[in-house]
C-alpha cells in the first residue's frame, strides 16, 4: 500500500449528519433481531452505535446501519477503512452497486472489532458477492451505498464506529 494514503482519501463520513445514515433489521421481512442505533459526540467527536440482538429466528439474522452514496464519485477507490472498536465479535462491510434490485444482494467483507479502536483497511477487491447473478468483481464506480452490518448468527451487538472512508 502507498505510505500517503491519507492523503488519497476520496470520501469519509465521520457521522457529522447523522441523517444520511438509516437503521434497518431483518424485520423488513419477517425476523426478530432488534437493535438501533445512537450517536454520540464527546470531545467534538462523533460515533454511532449500533446495538442490539440478532437472532436467526423466523428467518432472520441482521442488524445494519446504511449510507446512500450513489451522488459520491468512488471510481479511484479500492478500499474501504473503518475507525471501530467492539465486543470482539465480527461484523461485516456491506457494498451495494447500481443493479441491484433485491435487498440480499450485496458485496461483503469481514472484520472483528476489538476492545479498542483501531483501523480497518479492505481491499474493494477482496469484497466477496452474495450469490449469483452478481459480477463476480466489484467496480468501484458502481458503489451506490455502504452498510455495518451484524449478520447470520445469534450474537450480541456492540459496535462503535467513528469513521467510514473510501481510500484510492
Amino acid at each position: 500500500m502507498p505510505k500517503n494514503i491519507y492523503a488519497e482519501t476520496i470520501f469519509i463520513d465521520s457521522f457529522q449528519n447523522t441523517s444520511e445514515w438509516k437503521f434497518i433489521s431483518d424485520d423488513v421481512m419477517g425476523g426478530l433481531s432488534t437493535g438501533s442505533v445512537i450517536y454520540e459526540t464527546s470531545k467534538g467527536i462523533s460515533v454511532a452505535l449500533l446495538s442490539g440482538n440478532v437472532t436467526i429466528e423466523n428467518n432472520g439474522g441482521f442488524i445494519q446501519i446504511r449510507r446512500d452514496l450513489s451522488e459520491i464519485h468512488l471510481d479511484k477507490a479500492k478500499f474501504v477503512k473503518v475507525i471501530v472498536k467492539g465486543n470482539n465479535q465480527k461484523y461485516f462491510i456491506h457494498l451495494r452497486t447500481t443493479g441491484m434490485f433485491l435487498p440480499w444482494q450485496y458485496y461483503q467483507s469481514e472484520f472483528i472489532a476489538g476492545k479498542d479502536y483501531s483501523q480497518i483497511l479492505l481491499p474493494i477487491s477482496e469484497f466477496t458477492r452474495s450469490g449469483f447473478p452478481l459480477a463476480k468483481n466489484i467496480k468501484s464506480k458502481n458503489i451506490v451505498a455502504i452498510g455495518l452490518v451484524a449478520i447470520g448468527r445469534n450474537h450480541q451487538v456492540e459496535l462503535y464506529v467513528k469513521e467510514v472512508s473510501f481510500i484510492q
